[in-house]
């Protein structure tokens, strides 16, 4: 779903976009051994779409999987305002959300002062709100303060005049099939989806279409248990012992594109 918050902008007049957060917009389950850091992602395919409007296009991603909402902005921020973007898309706050504690209000103000100072900077911005969990016994535990989250990140982008993807509202990302087997990380199928929401809230016309699939058949409970186990044994017992040793899944990964390049035009758009 698209809240159309701020106005969007004309594609043709992208010539920096940058993309900055965590492992939701390096693009982290949508793996392609071709790609930079082994994974391609919805910004990947946003600024292909872009490029087949403005073929000067430079485009950098300077996010990394891992990084709490501080770190993004720490890492991230002044690097992006300097490469002067007219389109950025700002995603951060996820893995904060699953610690054990967390002040989403001092969070908020962060962000805030973020998205505050890339406006200034004359960037058109792109917002996203958290997903819900309802559908995943887990992350339904998640729901009070991923919703707490999300109206700081509405408020936060009428304040700024920002666009807003509300992902909350996206019922299509409750389906597990849109989920790579960590259940954190959306798959292709999940990306390809955010890229369309991502352009369709910039008013870019696209020849990206949006995964449909046939009705959900939920699993047997014995074949449902045996799943549960699988995923505990994989990954959320190394997750969990990461947090123990306080390691993180990016500890040893740097931006796939920490500069502005050029950027293959995907094909043309048709929408």
């Amino acid at each position: 779903m698209i809240d159309r918050t701020g106005a969007g902008i004309p594609a043709e007049w992208v010539t920096r976009f940058v993309a900055i957060g965590d492992s939701f917009t390096e693009g982290v389950g949508d793996d392609d051994p071709a790609a930079p850091n082994g994974v391609r992602g919805w910004a990947d395919r946003v600024a292909g779409q872009l490029a087949a409007h403005s073929p000067a296009l430079g485009y950098a991603n300077l996010a990394v999987r891992g990084r709490l909402l501080r770190q993004v902005l720490d890492e991230q921020l002044e690097r992006a305002v300097a490469m002067r973007p007219e389109l950025v898309t700002l995603y951060a706050g996820g893995n904060d959300l699953m610690r054990p504690k967390i002040d989403i209000d001092g969070l908020a103000a962060s962000y805030d002062a973020a998205v505050g100072m890339l406006a200034a900077a004359g960037a058109t911005v792109v917002l996203f709100t958290g997903v819900d969990g309802v559908a995943d016994p887990l992350f339904r535990k998640m729901r009070g303060r991923t919703a707490i989250y999300n109206e700081h990140v509405r408020l936060i982008a009428a304040k700024h005049d920002t666009l807003l993807v509300d992902m909350w509202a996206m019922t299509a990302l409750r389906d597990r099939r849109l989920w790579s087997p960590d259940r954190i990380h959306l798959n292709t199928l999940g990306h390809t989806l955010i890229a369309v929401a991502t352009l369709d809230a910039l008013g870019v016309r696209h020849g990206i279409a949006a995964p449909v699939l046939p009705p959900a058949v939920p699993p047997a409970p014995r074949d449902a248990r045996t799943q549960n186990l699988r995923w505990a044994r994989e990954h959320a017992l190394p997750w969990i012992g990461r947090r123990l040793r306080g390691e993180s899944s990016g500890d040893a990964v740097t931006a796939k594109r920490p500069e502005l390049a050029p950027v293959t035009p995907e094909r043309d758009p048709v929408r």
